[in-house]
């Protein structure tokens, strides 16, 4: 049977556990465990690690604690840290009996030896300390992808060092600075995108990134409330930090254009998102499914004359551009079409029109075999021919009419040509009868269609055909010369 003592009253604490759970972020049960921990690890320097019988209790209001040590009631004591004499117990508690566990009472500062309360301490302070460094770092995690407004410190080998406010550290590696940016005063304002957090020996870093394409969709998205709204997406973004950006969105809504809402009115908008990127070159542009059409506006401001699509599967084109807009295309050591390599996933090669000359790209539009002749260097590259099916497909259309075409439903040359022999294209606004008599004859030029199904039919029609002798109307075939019942002889010829 188990018997308490009675209670030893210690300082109130209260106060102190609600201050070190503010200071630490932590609960006051998280305060409370902590300094039961800390006192534990006291007895047990005093008495030895191998004694596990110390218990602390808090009063309910936290105006107290109280410190026992459990001993059982033996006849004849063997260890005192743990035992107690019956007659000793009977002092305490009268009705005590041998086997009995009492509570002994306990007073730190007298029963503990001097050194042990220092031990105590430290065992608290390292514990306090971990729960607030995990509670913390769990709160990042959280964070970890999301913009967090700090401002200049200090710098330090190279890494910059970001007051975030809290009880953690911001750090700006070197790796994640924008090579345009320079950051000297305390004053100096920082939005960053958060990347990672981690423990040190100094605390919680969070660690932080100006160059994540991230940070470019949160700026971009606070800036645009139709990307908030989900009636613009933004489907990809390609970015080298501190040059230039290219952003390609769509909208869930026909009457919403995506390219302008984003950089609104007299571009306010997307002017902000460059301020708040030092100056970094941003182009918006428009997604289209249709890699011919993507491909194209990732290339902007270069103005592309064809876009072949050499290889669907490893995802390959071929793009070709007048020789004035090649270095456009390219950009400044060849960060343009680097980009956009990057922004539709697709390995682009830019050629020029001399360059490819040479090249018959006449028969079929996609020319695969030519331009995989293009890409190898080789004559002996066989591939199978893509078929056209687009009028935004064809060389030299005009691209602004297309897209109209596309968008009232005409986007394949069969319904194209059915419509415009009808006059159905003539309705679409935006479009002259100059630009369709132009798109037109542009597939007429370079458009076969197959006409295997009429030959067929053709033949099929030969083959029934039935003939007759001209002297007494018998039944001949193509193999005879002379009529088996008249003897009449003849041959046929070709009309």
């Amino acid at each position: 049977m188990a018997k308490k003592s009675k209670k030893d009253a210690s300082e109130p604490i209260a106060d102190i556990i609600r201050q070190l759970a503010a200071e630490k972020g932590i609960s006051e049960s998280e305060v409370k465990t902590t300094i039961s921990k800390m006192i534990i690890a006291a007895y047990q320097k005093s008495f030895g690690k191998q004694y596990e019988n110390c218990i602390v209790e808090f009063e309910d209001d936290l105006s107290a604690y109280h410190v026992y040590a459990e001993k059982e009631v033996v006849d004849g004591v063997y260890d005192p840290v743990i035992e107690i004499e019956l007659d000793e117990a009977k002092e305490l508690t009268e009705s005590a009996e041998v086997g009995d566990i009492l509570r002994i009472v306990l007073d730190p500062k007298t029963d503990f030896q001097r050194g042990a309360v220092s031990v105590g301490k430290q065992e608290g302070h390292k514990d306090l300390n971990e729960n607030s460094s995990k509670k913390l770092i769990d709160e990042y995690k959280e964070k970890i992808g999301e913009t967090i407004i700090g401002y200049f410190q200090r710098s330090y080998k190279d890494n910059i060092f970001v007051d975030i406010g809290g009880r953690v550290e911001g750090v700006l590696p070197k790796k994640y600075q924008s090579p345009r940016e320079v950051y000297e005063n305390k004053t100096d304002r920082i939005k960053a995108l958060i990347k990672d957090v981690k423990k040190t020996n100094n605390g919680v870093q969070v660690i932080l990134s100006r160059t994540d394409e991230n940070l470019v969709r949160n700026i971009l998205e606070s800036e645009v409330t139709e990307i908030q709204e989900g009636i613009v997406v933004i489907n990809s973004i390609a970015r080298e930090a501190g040059y230039r950006t290219k952003i390609a969105v769509s909208s869930t809504k026909m009457d919403v254009d995506p390219v302008g809402a984003c950089v609104g009115l007299k571009g306010v908008r997307i002017t902000n998102v460059i301020r708040e990127l030092e100056g970094e070159k941003i182009d918006v542009l428009r997604y289209d499914e249709d890699p011919h059409v993507f491909i194209k506006n990732a290339l902007s401001p270069a103005e592309v004359l064809q876009v072949i699509i050499k290889d669907s599967e490893k995802r390959e084109a071929l793009v070709i551009v007048s020789d004035e807009n090649f270095s456009i295309a390219i950009g400044k050591l060849g960060q343009n079409v680097r980009l956009a390599n990057r922004l539709c996933d697709w390995i682009i090669d830019v050629k020029t029109e001399s360059q490819t000359a040479e090249l018959d790209l006449t028969e079929n539009y996609t020319a695969k075999a030519s331009a995989e002749k293009l890409f190898a260097g080789s004559e002996n590259t066989a591939a199978e021919e893509e078929e056209i099916t687009s009028i935004l497909q064809l060389p030299g259309v005009d691209m602004a009419a297309a897209e109209l075409i596309k968008a009232a439903g005409y986007d394949d040359i069969e319904a194209f040509i059915t419509a415009y022999d009808d006059g159905s294209l003539e309705n679409i606004e935006g479009v002259t009868k100059e630009q369709l008599d132009s798109i037109n004859s542009i597939i007429g030029e370079y458009v076969e269609f197959e006409e295997e199904a009429v030959e067929e039919q053709d033949a099929a029609e030969e083959a029934e055909e039935e003939y007759f002798c001209p002297e007494c109307g018998e039944k001949i075939t193509l193999d005879m010369t002379k009529c088996p019942k008249c003897g009449a002889e003849f041959s046929f010829e070709e009309e």
